[in-house]
This record gives C-alpha cells, structure tokens and sequence, in this order.
C-alpha cells in the first residue's frame, strides 16, 4: 500500500494528502532515501525523491488493492511540475537479496510470455543490466483490431550475483511477478546453468521423506486399540478432455513438440481473422525495372554519399504506393461498422521479416518524406527490428503494407492483408525475362507485383488503376517530379 504522497507548495510550505484510513506517512529527512510499503515484504525503494506524479495508478504496484482507481481530487491537487524519476521494485530478507520483477510493460497490458533468459545463474550483472526478456502484445491505441507484439527487457535492480531463477522460459507473467534473485554480496552463489539448476532441484526432493522416516522410528510406540474404518470408495478421475483444436497426433520417433511463441500464436490469429473476415482478392501485374535500376547505378554513389544512406529500389516502391494512394483513396480507406474512414495521411507498414517472426514497422506520413528520408526511416527500423528492440509505438496504426517477398527469391504470391488495413502490394524478385519492345525481343529485369484488397469496400476497376500506377511510375521514375 502505497505509504503517503507529498508536495511542496510554491511558497516553501509543506502539506500532506491522507486518502481514508489507507494512507500513513513518514516523512524521511531530505538527505534519507525514501522507502515506501506495498504488501508482504516487497518494499518500494527511490533513492533519488518523487516528482511529476500526474495519475495515482502511476504509483500502485502489485500488492495494493486492485479495485483503487485514480481520484480527481487528488490528482489535480498534486502539483505537474513534479516528476517521478526512478523507482525500483524489490523484496528482501536480510538486505544482501534483491528481487527481479518483471517491470510495467505499457497501459491495458496484463501479462506477458517469458521468452528466454539472458544470464545463468551465478553470472556477474550490473545494475540495469537486462537478464531477461519477456514477449507481450498491445492493441494499437488508434485501432483495437491491430495487435503488435514487443520484447520488454527485465534489468537487475542492483549490481551483483544472480543467485537463482524463480521462473522458467514460456510462463505466463505479470508486472510485478518476481523472475529472479540477485545477491549483491555474491555469497553462496554457484555458477550453474538454468538447465542444470533444474535437475538439480528435482534430485533434492527425495531426501526429505527419509528424514521422516527417521523421526518416524525415534518416536516411542504407543498401543493403540485397532479401529476398523469404513472402506473408501476409489474414484478414477476421468481422462482429461482434449481441446477440439489439439491435434490428435499418436506419438512417433524423431518428433518433437514445441510450445508456439507469443508472437507466432498472434500472427497465426490475426491472419485467420484477417482471412476469415476480408473479401480477398488478388490482382496482378508486371514491372519493367530497367529505369528504376538504371536510376539507382547512375546514383547511387552521389546519394550515398550527400546522405549517407544507399539508394535502393524499396524507397522507389514506397513513392509509387504514395503516389497511387493519391490517385485513388479508396485503397487507403477502411470500414468500420456501417461507416468508411477516409484517411487523409499515408502510413506505410514495411513487413520486416525477422528470426523471431514477422514484424511490421511504419513510416509515418511517407507522403511528405524524399527518397534519402525514406532510405533512412527503412534502415532504422529494419535495425530495430532484427535486433528486437522496436517499441510498440513503431508498429502501431499503418493504413497500407508493402511487402517484399523477392528479397527470399519469391517468385509470385497473394499477400493477406494486415488489419485493420483494407489493401496490401506485394513485391517479388527481379527476373531477367525476354519481353517485346519496339518489335524486338530483348532482356528485361522483370518483376511480378500483386495487390490484395478487401473487395467489400474496394472494386476491381480502383484496384487495377492503383496497380497500373505503380507500374507507370516504376518504369517511368521522371513522372514523380513531373505529376503525371
């Protein structure tokens, strides 16, 4: 339970706020940190003071009562110019032991998948150093349909051991639950693999029911006379019911299962909604690349170097997609209920394949960013994406998707469409194909393009002219700074 909240007035004054029967204080000397209660032996500890408290629930950790809910009050009377600097979350027993909780992962997020340990017990950490990470997902503020899914790091509180692991990879956790211990002083700390630690417990449990039976043969024995007990009926419990979505499998030799991740399982439903409530259909065309490719050979070093980022042909892709966004905004709509939203901006969704999954990161208001801006925002968040640390915010809202299959030799495919979106363009590799020109038959770096849109809201005749756009452009770059 939260201890007590102070403020200082302008004047010099001091005042306290008691909120019911709840709330005591202390108020600690200015040179003091300060340590506030929660429940248990989990205290709150700040070091550095309070400040810039704007919602009560910024302050709640787990422990306190689930039912308070911010008081205006309260909140208005607490001055804005303060501002919460750092806190650390932990419980200890002898003031050696920190606890590692999981931290507070974003608003309307409950829990998450712990993915993988970062440190093995017995392994030195520094203070907020991450030793774990855990996988969870949001619903895009802009749009409850959208989901992303992130990776949010759990640091060390404190500098030192990490003693041992409480939890283990693939739980369900919570902000506040504790993953692991770390012990400052190092003491009694071996270093043993999370595996091993695991084996280790398993094989320790027998000893304790041979020390009772030890007790047991110390104990005098007392006559007793005999009682005659009624017989038990034994129930069997009934065979645990399989879920009609469990896979009914005997099982079989060099197979293996493994439990599906956060983000892989949120894939998997979001494209089944996305198939199951889009009317989808796919359109082709095909793509001479010899301008575009002839633009970026002839350009290439010059661009590199005034903006020190290649030139590649995605930014040439994401121009046309704006510019055919433009000439029909239909594509760049969705429905929602009975009602169509127009947007009036262009965020483009890039879908960024990634060892863990497919990630989608956007640029924001690509209808206002050049080729170098756009190189640029590509490569930042390609980055962040491979690395695992792209937030949440990154990959939030997006009104059309592009994505590039040929960069894994695909040579044709029907994207799905990423909700809440209502169209998605689909990129292929680059082929080297005899093609008519002038009455000759010549080479051409051809590519096949596809444009998948939700035939509810979108007719054939919108969705060809958007492709056949993309194609003028391409094949014809000079149109862009021309308009037409």
């Amino acid at each position: 339970m939260l201890g007590i909240v102070r403020r200082r007035v302008s004047s010099g004054g001091s005042s306290s706020l008691i909120l019911g029967q709840s709330f005591h204080g202390v108020r600690p000397a200015a040179s003091t940190p300060r340590i506030f209660a929660t429940s248990g032996d989990e205290v709150l500890h700040n070091s550095r003071g309070f400040g810039n408290v704007r919602n009560l629930c910024h302050l709640i950790f787990p422990g306190c009562l689930p039912s308070l809910r911010p008081i205006s009050g309260f909140t208005t009377s607490i001055q804005p110019e303060a501002t919460l600097l750092h806190y650390r979350l932990f419980s200890s027993d002898n003031g050696d032991l920190v606890d590692a909780v999981v931290p507070f992962m974003g608003e309307s997020i409950s829990d998450g998948t712990l993915a993988k340990f970062l440190k093995n017990p017995g392994d030195r950490v520094e203070v907020d150093e991450p030793i774990a990470q855990v996988e969870t997902d949001k619903a895009c503020t802009c749009c409850k349909t959208q989901i992303n899914v992130v990776t949010i790091d759990v640091a060390s509180p404190e500098a030192g051991v990490i003693q041992e692991y409480v939890a283990k990879e693939g739980d369900t956790v919570e902000p506040g639950t504790k993953i692991a211990v770390i012990s400052k002083s190092a003491e009694g700390v071996t270093h043993v693999a999370p595996s091993e630690k695991t084996s280790e417990k398993a094989d320790s449990k027998p000893p304790p029911p041979a020390e009772k039976s030890k007790e047991d043969k110390q104990k005098p024995k007392v006559e007793s006379t005999p009682v005659i007990e009624k017989p038990k009926t034994t129930s069997v419990p009934p065979p645990p019911k399989r879920s009609a979505t469990e896979p009914q499998l005997p099982p079989k030799e060099r197979e293996r299962r493994v439990p599906m991740t956060r983000l892989r399982k949120r894939v998997a439903t979001r494209l089944k909604d996305s198939q199951n409530t889009f009317a989808l259909l796919t359109t082709f065309n095909e793509v001479d690349m010899t301008n575009l490719m002839k633009l970026r050979s002839d350009y290439k070093d010059a661009f590199a170097e005034k903006h020190g980022v290649k030139l590649g042909l995605m930014s040439g892709f994401v121009k046309a997609a704006v510019s055919g966004l433009q000439n029909q905004p239909i594509i760049n709509a969705v429905i929602d209920g009975d009602d169509i939203i127009y947007r009036d901006y262009i965020d483009i969704s890039i879908a960024v394949g990634t060892s863990k999954g497919l990630v989608v990161p956007v640029i924001r208001n690509a209808e206002n960013m050049n080729f170098a801006e756009i190189e640029k925002e590509i490569n930042t968040l390609a980055k962040k994406a491979s690395n695992g640390t792209i937030s949440i915010d990154e990959m939030a809202g997006g009104s059309f998707t592009i994505s590039n299959g040929g960069v894994y030799g695909s040579l044709l495919s029907t994207p799905i469409i990423n909700p809440p979106q209502s169209a998605i363009l689909g990129m292929h590799s680059i082929v080297s194909r005899p093609m008519v020109v002038r009455g000759d038959i010549v080479p051409r770096p051809m590519m096949y393009i596809a444009l998948t849109y939700d035939h509810r809201l979108i007719d054939g005749r919108e969705a060809v002219f958007f492709l056949r756009r993309i194609k003028d452009v391409v094949e014809d770059p000079r149109r862009l700074l021309l308009d037409i």
